[in-house]
């Protein structure tokens, strides 16, 4: 049985869909897998530190993985699945390993068991399941993909299941299982895009709090190597990547890696062109979707092809739908079988899979929805992105939220930022012959909200300098931040992403002569980023992780500025 089991695991998990023009193809996961960076953290942020996500001895029985968007959460748990079921890895740790997708779940409308909702998330029927779980509860591991797609709130009491045979809907039986009502013997691994996202009171202790960095310099320059093979192609990518280092240190995030492989790969005598222009995130989406587009098949133009997909992604995110079903595809004058956007797959509906279709990653709905804004029309477009940006303003409010917390509008905001950038978004609309004579009003419309929001609240801070840099405007940014003479970012976790975001809004803003980053997780990689604008500051308040690794740096410091200065400067390892 779990043979049988473990060889249609092999059978799924083994490849990935990969765009791959003029059409999509299957790709073994081996042949792209890179280990991503993963750290262990306390519940408090000052106390972070590297360890394994399985280590001998005292394992905590469940453990939580927190990572933004495209960072290779889901990645990763395909890869645990097919080492598990292929012998490689924890076959000696673990009898049987369990796959629950969120995403998937939420389109169960019925009740069902705990033996019912692994079943049908697998091969094996609920009576085999109920017999594994019988006898060998503690050597179950249940892999839960997503769970911030629920909303679980602790002040409502509901009756959730306390056994396994116990039914109910699928939100109120994964409660059972987060909080050890049921099956407290067996292993959780619970992702989620925001530890915060994650009601921590359900949660059966101990646990262990984990991130999922992305890659490593090294991992990043082994991606390379494997997507490009061919050693010559590999050198001359990457020497041009290395060049770039705000661009070296985006394609940390695994799916960014991945899209700028695939656009150097088809404009490969073109690569310093294409390395000029990927200044932002938003940059690396325009012109992997202007290169797909240029080969997105002949039954539609290219611009009704774009507007279908930008209606059928609204529609997906009003709806909070993932999956679509042909019908409601093929409503946009889209044709699923030829369109590289958009991957086919399966639900479980009535015992039987019917076919579904889904953006190739959920960014990508994103960022058509934001796009969907800016090919309105003006009036109707000023009109939908006032509401955005007052549902931000107006939810900000109310649950003031830590730092840590995503707001699942956020992404649409930051495209929207990159897009209102006419350079940016020019090659997209050159494609289809668009022009977008609002973008400037659109500006507009994000500088009020911009500075509403860093005068009032200052939760937000670190989300408006990364739409502040999307925008890639100088004097924008200095006038949105005209009235900041201080920059507080103390206790928020500053990846190496966020200090290149800062030292552009710094540099843009030489007003700003104060700044605060104690307990910002800096190490030297990231000192060294911020080196140029902590030479110009006239107070700066640091914390530096590695205090030995970032000597050179700190000294680097002290020779650049007025040496009286040095007392303003507050070095604290810890």
């Amino acid at each position: 049985m779990i043979l049988k089991y473990k060889a249609s695991v092999i059978d799924k998990c083994k490849f990935v869909i990969e765009c791959n023009l003029p059409s999509v193809e299957r790709v073994e996961l081996t042949t792209r897998y890179t280990e991503p960076v993963i750290i262990q953290k306390s519940k408090k942020q000052d106390e972070k530190y590297y360890r394994k996500l399985v280590s001998d001895g005292n394992t905590p029985k469940t453990v939580i993985l927190s990572g933004d968007s495209g960072r290779g959460k889901s990645f990763m748990l395909q890869k645990i699945m097919l080492d598990w079921a292929s012998g490689e890895l924890y076959s000696e740790n673990f009898d049987v390993v369990f796959l629950l997708k969120c995403e998937e779940l939420k389109c169960i409308s019925e009740e069902m068991n705990l033996f019912e909702l692994l079943s049908w998330s697998c091969n094996l029927t609920s009576d085999q399941i109920s017999q594994i779980l019988e006898l060998t509860p503690e050597k179950v591991l249940i892999l839960i993909d997503g769970i911030d797609e629920f909303s679980f709130n602790s002040h409502i009491q509901i009756s959730s299941p306390t056994n396994p045979s116990q039914k109910a809907l699928p939100m109120d039986t994964l409660r059972s299982l987060l909080n050890g009502l049921i099956l407290p013997e067996s292993f959780l691994l619970v992702i989620t895009r925001s530890a915060a996202d994650t009601e921590i009171n359900l949660l059966k202790g101990p646990l262990r709090f984990t991130e999922i960095m992305g890659f490593s310099e090294r991992g990043v320059q082994e991606y390379f190597q494997k997507f490009f093979q061919d050693e010559q192609l590999f050198s001359k990518t990457y020497e041009s990547l290395k060049a770039n280092e705000s661009l070296l240190t985006a394609c940390s995030v695994p799916l960014l890696c991945w899209m700028v492989c695939f656009c150097l790969k088809k404009h490969l005598t073109d690569d310093d062109r294409v390395m000029r222009e990927l200044k932002s995130t938003t940059s690396i989406y325009v012109l992997f979707v202007s290169t797909l587009l240029e080969h997105h098949g002949h039954s539609q133009s290219v611009l009704s092809t774009l507007k279908s997909l930008v209606m059928l992604a609204e529609e997906g995110m009003k709806k909070q739908q993932v999956f679509l079903d042909e019908k409601c595809v093929t409503k946009t004058g889209l044709d699923p079988a030829t369109s590289v956007f958009l991957y086919k797959d399966s639900l479980k509906r009535n015992s039987r899979q019917v076919p579904v279709f889904r953006f190739m990653h959920l960014s990508f709905q994103e960022f058509f929805t934001a796009l969907s804004y800016v090919l309105m029309d003006e009036e109707d477009s000023w009109l939908k992105i006032r509401k955005l940006l007052y549902r931000v303003d107006l939810g900000e409010k109310i649950y003031r939220p830590s730092p840590e917390r995503s707001n699942p509008i956020h992404p649409i905001i930051l495209f929207l930022c990159g897009l209102s950038n006419e350079e940016v978004s020019s090659s997209l609309f050159e494609k289809i012959k668009w022009t977008v004579p609002h973008t400037i009003h659109l500006k507009q419309e994000l500088y009020r909200s911009v500075i509403r929001r860093t005068t009032f609240n200052e939760y937000n801070l670190l989300f408006d300098l990364h739409c502040l840099y999307e925008l890639q405007d100088e004097r924008f940014v200095s006038e949105a931040l005209i009235t900041q003479n201080l920059m507080d970012l103390s206790n928020i976790s500053l990846r190496s992403t966020d200090c290149w975001v800062l030292l552009y809004c710094l540099q843009c803003c030489p007003h700003i002569r104060d700044l605060n980053l104690m307990y910002c997780d800096l190490t030297a990689e990231k000192l060294k980023i911020l080196q140029p604008a902590l030479c110009v500051r006239e107070s700066d308040l640091l914390s530096v992780e590695h205090l030995s690794e970032a000597g050179d740096l700190i000294q680097g410091l002290d020779e650049s500025k007025v040496l009286s200065r040095l007392n303003h400067i507050k070095i604290s390892n810890y």
